[in-house]
């Protein structure tokens, strides 16, 4: 598999696309008067503990105030580790208001939802989280070698014995660690230990709400987090980040330093591969499929639902297979939209219905096999009796059409306005109801162009009979500032 990172870097804001085979995958966008806080360290004031939500609302300096649930707060023993709990405490037992407490963003604030937070610390390295609270060991899920994970785990254990760095902190080993050296993990760990014995010193020194800890910039991120064997090419299109990278790379990838390329061509970066084409697709609805069919996208405040049809796709064979090949299609393209445009919570994937249990078993296994690629944590059901597939997604931060558009100010974000027959009734409503309140021989009615045209034409027949039921006369008005909805009735 080809894989390519683009990255393009600007005044305003940083974004990255990840490109496997040519075709986009995902993209990462920061905008450098809004960045993310994910990962970032505070030392924050409780403002407000909510015992109904078993949760407490926290000003850590940002716009809203964040939320800390209680199932998110470690409890410490005296020498500041995380300890095993008995039984679930109440949040009134955690916090109390007015309370400083050092937290960590574990998701960023999310549409009229406040940042998460969580006071079980973590700092990311190349191969290695550490856990500065904690003395457990553990490896990712992701990585599936049982025979790779006991080696890595031994190792470990070895590189931490050997330093004598026991019981100072815990770690998990991450997927990109796979194939890593002794070597490796001593470099990670020593750069951990630097890094949380400064921050230590922070919190001490440190009095009332502020910032402990920054995460590094998307680029250097996006590094970190997603550099891998098979990056067959990093392009970036700006000089200083391109010699940071390739500097964080020599230091701890040296053998992928090679694929790192200063892009300096006269057409964008994001040319390639028709990166800005994809974005565009990516917001929109309706998603196309090679065969013919579609996907239907709906993201809403308490759930994604995509919709599968047919389309215009009729098959060679019969309709089971039609079907079927396009669900198989359908699943692979999903996982794609839901990495792309970064779709996460709930998931309601309704696929065409199958009556073949065999059929329904390929469908939910090119689900998962598709879904294996992507990096935030999933869950899928079982297709159901109607044919659907419940799923979540890891949201961490906002999806894409959060970031790049806006709630429409016409329709309020609901994707529809009032026809123009429905606001002419509401106009001869507002009329009769107007109309004997005032002894004026003429009414004007003020709106939109599209509503005008409609009652001198279509609608010229009602209000003439209106005319005769409230024995006025009305005149019309356009103005060109008002939508469709919107229309005045005075005398």
């Amino acid at each position: 598999m080809s894989e390519e990172i683009l990255i393009n870097v600007s005044p305003m804001e940083t974004r990255v696309a990840l490109i496997e085979n040519g075709l986009l995958q995902e993209i990462f966008i920061e905008r450098h008067n809004n960045r993310g806080h994910v990962g970032d360290v505070f030392i924050g004031k409780v403002v407000r503990v909510m015992p109904g939500m078993e949760a407490a609302f926290v000003d850590v300096g940002l716009d809203r105030a964040a939320f800390l649930h209680a199932s998110d707060i470690s409890t410490l023993d005296e020498d500041g580790f995380e300890v095993p709990r008995d039984t679930v405490k109440t949040i009134q037992a955690h916090v109390h208001e007015g309370q400083s407490i050092v937290v960590q963003v574990a998701k960023d604030a999310i549409g009229t939802k406040g940042a998460r937070l969580t006071t079980q610390l973590s700092l990311p390295a190349r191969n290695l989280v550490y856990l500065p609270r904690s003395n457990h060991l553990g490896i990712s899920q992701r990585l599936q070698n049982d025979e790779e994970r006991e080696r890595l785990l031994a190792l470990l254990a070895e590189c931490l014995q050997q330093h004598q760095w026991s019981q100072q902190g815990g770690f998990i080993i991450r997927t990109a660690a796979e194939g890593a050296t002794a070597e490796e993990f001593i470099e990670d760990i020593r750069f951990l230990k630097r890094l949380w014995s400064k921050l230590e010193k922070r919190i001490e020194g440190s009095t009332g709400i502020t910032s402990i800890y920054r995460e590094i910039p998307l680029y250097m991120r996006t590094i970190r987090d997603l550099i891998r064997p098979e990056i067959g090419k990093i392009r970036i299109d700006d000089s200083e980040s391109c010699q940071q990278i390739e500097q964080f790379l020599d230091d701890y990838v040296p053998e992928l330093t090679s694929s790192v390329e200063y892009y300096q061509d006269d057409s964008p970066v994001f040319d390639l591969y028709g990166v800005e084409d994809e974005i565009n697709k990516a917001l929109r609805r309706q998603v196309k499929l090679k065969s013919g069919g579609d996907l239907i996208i709906d993201q809403t405040e308490a759930m994604t639902t995509i919709d599968v049809n047919t389309g215009a796709y009729l098959g060679s064979r019969n309709h089971a297979e039609t079907v079927l090949k396009t669900n198989l299609e359908a699943a692979t393209a999903i996982a794609r939209q839901l990495r792309l445009r970064n779709l996460g919570g709930i998931i309601i994937l309704d696929f065409i219905d199958m009556l073949d249990d065999e059929h329904k078993c390929q469908v939910q296994r090119e689900l998962a096999r598709a879904l294996g690629k992507d990096n935030a944590k999933t869950v899928i059901s079982e297709i159901s009796p109607l044919g659907l597939i419940e799923m979540t997604r890891r949201r961490t931060r906002e999806s894409l059409g959060q970031i790049l558009n806006n709630p429409c100010e016409v329709c309020a974000g609901s994707g529809y306005q009032k026809s123009a027959e429905t606001v002419c009734y509401e106009i001869f409503r507002e009329i009769m109801d107007v109309a004997p309140n005032h002894e004026n021989e003429m009414l004007l009615v003020v709106a939109s162009q599209l509503v005008v045209d409609r009652l001198l034409d279509e609608e010229s027949g009602t209000v003439a009979m209106l005319e005769e039921l409230v024995g006025k006369t009305v005149k019309y008005e356009v103005e060109p500032m008002y939508t469709q909805e919107q229309f005045d009735v005075v005398p």
